[in-house]
């Protein structure tokens, strides 16, 4: 199979075309030509892309599967994770880097295990009820399939047992009718996009687009080995300088780092998502997008969902524990930020793989009803003294292995139209 990735300048590629069409005849060629031509179009298109940044784009197909703009219009249709054969990832240096001291020892004792197979088996029954809830309220709920996440693979460049598929959110990104697959970070995520093939395949034969970012190899060149984190403190340090475990060696980014508000993106580097990893997804979606970095004080960056999540058209909770550095931004183009109080989860309740602050990790149905935590009090005082209807579900024990209502779903069709919202 032939493949042209590039071809640049005027001469040059008209040599290009001219040759390939020599070594694989007439149709060949006029087939790269119109690659070439189309390529010079979209390199000046994007030279003009502020003029273009208003100019309508073709509209998603009525009968397209997948459809989503941003993170409140009203949803038709989600993925929900499954906390099913849940073990805990190896303890490596990507792994260290994002978790607390006080877990050090449950990772170096269970990793390439199984969670605590009660705990797991109350967090399977938390998302069940969930999937019910959602069901109820009119949403069509996909899962992912079951796999056995304690087999052991190797690559050339390293070996690991899985983890789960319990959040979609951090492997999947829609945008548009496009389903975005996220390369990961972890090496124990390297192979969690195959519990999500079959529904993935099923959008695609239906008419939805699907990307697969660039896989890394997640070789030893990708981590810093000596990623110096004895405490917080070190953490705090560290984030200020804009030092992280992942290096530059090659793009990886997490979905869940990204958060859409329409023609708007926005997105952290953190541990998981690096440069290359933002900058490929910029160029991926340009021009009819604008993906904007932004930062935070955040000793331990990995999702953004749990620090700044867009809830509305100009409303924005961000975490009071870590404040974004371009807060302004936002106020400036008129929205509103919202402090969430904070949470209620107790301090001796499992926390393996986040922090107390997934009681802001909710889950917008439409603009006025929002799927928040039952035992999250002020937090749904929060939203009713906005207008908004809290669906209250418990997901206690599912918040163990790592997120929030956000966290476990990927919100696939939402019932709305491309905009700009920060114009």
């Amino acid at each position: 199979m032939l493949r042209v990735r590039c071809l640049r300048g005027g001469s040059r590629g008209a040599e290009a075309a001219h040759y390939i069409g020599s070594r694989f005849g007439r149709s060949v060629t006029g087939w790269v030509q119109r690659t070439f031509q189309s390529t010079q179009a979209a390199a000046a298109s994007q030279n003009s892309c502020t003029a273009d940044d208003n100019k309508a784009i073709a509209p998603v197909p009525e009968d397209c599967p997948v459809c989503s703009y941003n993170e409140w219009d009203p949803l038709e249709e989600v993925i929900v994770g499954r906390a099913e054969n849940a073990c805990v990832p190896p303890f490596s240096v990507e792994v260290k880097a994002n978790t607390y001291e006080k877990n050090w020892g449950f990772y170096q004792k269970f990793g390439g295990q199984s969670f605590p197979r009660d705990h797991v088996k109350k967090a399977i029954a938390e998302i069940e009820e969930m999937c019910n809830i959602l069901k109820m309220e009119g949403v069509i709920v996909k899962r992912p399939e079951l796999i056995d996440w304690s087999v052991k693979y190797k690559t050339p460049d390293f070996e690991s047992t899985g983890m789960y598929a319990a959040m979609p959110r951090d492997i999947l990104l829609v945008v548009g009718n496009e389903i975005i697959e996220a390369p990961m970070a972890w090496r124990a995520r390297f192979f969690e996009y195959r519990a999500y093939r079959p529904v993935i395949k099923d959008y695609f034969h239906r008419g939805a687009k699907w990307t697969t970012a660039p896989k890394p190899t997640m070789a030893d060149e990708l981590y810093d080995q000596d990623y110096p984190i004895c405490s917080v403190q070190d953490r705090h340090k560290l984030a200020a300088q804009g030092k992280f475990v992942t290096t530059e060696f090659e793009p990886c980014f997490d979905a869940a780092d990204f958060i859409r508000a329409g023609r708007d993106i926005f997105v952290q580097r953190s541990q998981v998502t690096n440069n290359l990893g933002i900058e490929w997804m910029r160029r991926h979606l340009a021009p009819e997008y604008r993906v904007h970095t932004v930062s935070f004080k955040d000793p331990n960056p990995m999702h953004i969902d749990a620090t700044l999540n867009i809830i509305g058209p100009g409303l924005v909770l961000s975490n009071p524990d870590r404040p974004c550095h371009q807060i302004e931004f936002f106020k400036k183009a008129g929205w509103t930020v919202i402090h969430p109080p904070l949470p209620l989860i107790p301090d001796d309740h499992p926390l393996w793989m986040s922090s107390k602050w997934l009681s802001m990790n909710v889950l917008m149905l439409d603009e006025k009803r929002v799927m928040v935590d039952a035992n999250e009090t002020p937090i749904q005082k929060m939203f009713e003294n906005l207008g908004i209807s809290t669906i209250k579900v418990n997901i206690r024990y599912a918040n163990s292995l790592g997120g929030g209502f956000h966290c476990w779903t990927c919100d696939i069709r939402r019932r709305g139209t491309l905009q700009s919202y920060l114009d």
